[in-house]
């Protein structure tokens, strides 16, 4: 890639969308009798059907708290949508969202039946990138959600880590750091997505090679809230003792859908769920406890 493609991306959403091509223009009233095209300021800005707009499948964003889309809609009610989403489009009369989720569900619960919206020509690769890129300035990513999107840049648009990190604007290292949150065991990966543990926290936690130690730490940084030196001089004391007749066990790495399955059923169950997938699309799905008490809870949930 070259390097004025790389700047723009790095810059941000913005610098990508200076292609964007201008298909039925917004208008603005300018007087009491008529109305005509808005061409100051709004450039490139295209009034769109919400009915004609598919979402996007790369939205790297998994959760929308409902509480917020509400107070939004509420907002766009009275002042409209300010901010026009970004689309793609994909046929005569049919667009996908590249950016803007948020704001496309809010429009929704409003009542709006179309929205402003800028109309680009993208592939699959730049709608990959760009809806990263707007929902890490914009939406707030928790840590997995960041991990996830920085392995599926990876993975589907064949990137190493220092050129990903062109691309968001981070170094090396960081990327890096998100990236090993995914060697974590789902349970902790959900305890980061729900806010129970910092990305300190984490930090620490993925230096442990032991499972059940990584749990029993895990377990007391949710239950007596330690800080984040406290769970880092516990792994210091850790490494001192490693574990004996340890066996070098292979990294299994599930897919991205796995991934989510993982982290939602361990959420849900508060345990380590594993979820295994065969060649021929055979697998379990295992829910470990620690106590007869805690079985009981989990066969109380499952309606046993």
């Amino acid at each position: 890639m070259s390097g004025d493609k790389r700047n723009a991306l790095g810059r941000g959403l913005g610098a990508l969308l200076n292609d964007s091509v201008q298909v039925n223009a917004v208008k603005k009233p300018t007087d009491n009798h008529s109305n005509q095209t808005e061409t100051a300021g709004l450039k490139g800005v295209n009034a769109v059907k919400i009915s004609e707009i598919e979402v996007n499948p790369f939205q790297p964003r998994t959760e929308f708290d409902e509480q917020a889309l509400q107070e939004l809609a509420d907002s766009i009610s009275v002042q409209g949508l300010i901010q026009p989403v970004t689309v793609r489009k994909t046929g005569v009369n049919s667009y996908q969202l590249i950016s803007g989720e948020r704001r496309l569900r809010a429009s929704k619960l409003a009542g709006l039946t179309e929205i402003p919206a800028y109309v680009r020509t993208a592939n699959d690769q730049q709608m990959l990138e760009m809806a990263l890129i707007e929902n890490i300035q914009r939406e707030n990513l928790n840590a997995i959600e960041m991990a996830l999107s920085f392995q599926r840049m990876i993975d589907e648009c064949n990137l190493k880590q220092e050129e990903l990190g062109d691309r968001v604007s981070k170094n090396r290292s960081t990327v890096t750091n998100y990236l090993r949150l995914l060697k974590l065991p789902p349970v902790v990966q959900s305890s980061i997505r729900d806010g129970q543990i910092s990305m300190g926290h984490a930090r620490a936690l993925v230096n442990v090679e032991d499972a059940a130690k990584l749990l029993y730490i895990h377990h007391q940084v949710i239950e007596k809230g330690l800080s984040v030196r406290k769970v880092e001089d516990m792994v210091r004391e850790l490494q001192k003792t490693p574990a004996k007749n340890s066996i070098a066990k292979k990294v299994f790495s599930p897919s991205f859908e796995v991934q989510k399955i993982q982290a939602d059923l361990a959420s849900k169950f508060n345990s380590q769920v594993k979820v295994k997938v065969g060649q021929q699309g055979k697998g379990s799905i295992e829910i470990p406890f620690l106590s007869e008490d805690d079985l009981g809870r989990i066969l109380e949930m499952l309606d046993w």
